[in-house]
């Protein structure tokens, strides 16, 4: 074969090379085809990803990790601007699930130096790079935006847009490389958008800018990723107890009102991170071969309709 027609082979996916494996019949029908492996076994098995925003002890990305270890990762990298639980979150890990290799790096996940070194970590040492979850964002500015300063506007854009930029531009140059322990290219690149990403409302102005941005990217990066077998996908998460929003929760527990959090939603109750988590599993998993580009929101239904007033419908 060609140099040229062999790197071009190399350059596409598994499906757009081999197809979708014929499954036989039973009977006189057709078997069902398959992408993804048992959905009832390890999800993730033998797959590297790389999560930030995973200091927090009541984060979306500490929630992630677990179950990407859970569901035997070979390793899993823990990374966070602060470091105060990182190395708490690597020996809980390591005692529950001692066969995934769990790395913890500090850095700034929007440092493009700094994202480009963890990636090349991971290359590094195990060839390949399936999965990064770029999950590190900041609240922004918690006031009108008459009172917002271009300063501060652009700080939550370079973390929580910016951020995310860096991981899709790195992780899916990495993703598209191959070697004997990855033949093919492809991996799933997740960001944490928001509902105020989707609607108003829900956040500051400059936070939803943020989050519309990343959704933005995801849209746009799912294109021009186009055979490379990387998908990309934004999480839009609603009312979820996190270190983010734990003021909010700590409040509403102090006033005795803590039950009406998330009431605007249909579900009528806010989330724990792993609800979270667990769609970041699917996101990362081979289950998951035909989502691409999307937009999910984990909200409870709040993104679904316009806000009303409980028990005043027409």
């Amino acid at each position: 074969m060609p140099e040229t027609a062999r790197r071009r082979l190399q350059a596409l996916s598994q499906q757009l090379v081999e197809g979708i494996p014929d499954a036989g019949t039973f009977e006189d029908i057709p078997r069902i085809r398959q992408v993804a492996g048992d959905s009832v076994g390890p999800r993730v098995k033998g797959k590297v990803a790389i999560i930030t925003g995973a200091n927090s002890p009541l984060g979306i990305g500490r929630a992630t990790a677990h179950q990407y270890a859970q569901n035997r990762c070979l390793a899993i990298y823990l990374c966070d601007f602060a470091s105060t639980h990182l190395a708490t979150h690597k020996r809980e890990l390591e005692s529950l699930y001692p066969d995934v290799n769990i790395h913890i790096h500090t850095f700034d996940a929007a440092n493009e130096s700094d994202v480009k070194g963890v990636i090349e970590h991971a290359m590094a040492t195990y060839k390949r790079l399936d999965i990064f979850f770029a999950n590190a964002g900041i609240v922004g500015q918690a006031k009108v935006f008459t009172e917002v300063s271009g300063e501060e506007f652009a700080e939550t854009l370079r973390v929580n847009t910016v951020g995310v930029f860096l991981a899709a531009k790195h992780a899916s140059l990495a993703m598209r490389e191959t070697s004997e322990e990855k033949p093919y290219p492809g991996g799933s690149i997740i960001c944490t958008a928001s509902v105020a990403g989707l609607r108003s409302n829900a956040g500051s102005t400059d936070y939803s800018a943020s989050k519309a941005a990343v959704v933005s990217i995801a849209q746009t990066c799912a294109f021009q990723l186009a055979g490379s077998g990387v998908r990309i996908n934004a999480i839009c998460p609603g009312v979820i107890e996190t270190g983010m929003t734990a003021p909010m929760y700590d409040a509403a527990r102090a006033r005795g009102t803590q039950q009406k959090i998330g009431q605007l939603n249909p579900l009528q109750r806010g989330a724990v991170s792993d609800e979270v988590a667990r769609v970041a599993l699917f996101l990362g998993s081979d289950e998951s071969s035909y989502v691409n580009g999307q937009a999910w929101a984990v909200c409870g239904g709040l993104s679904a309709g316009h806000p009303f007033v409980p028990g005043k419908l027409a």
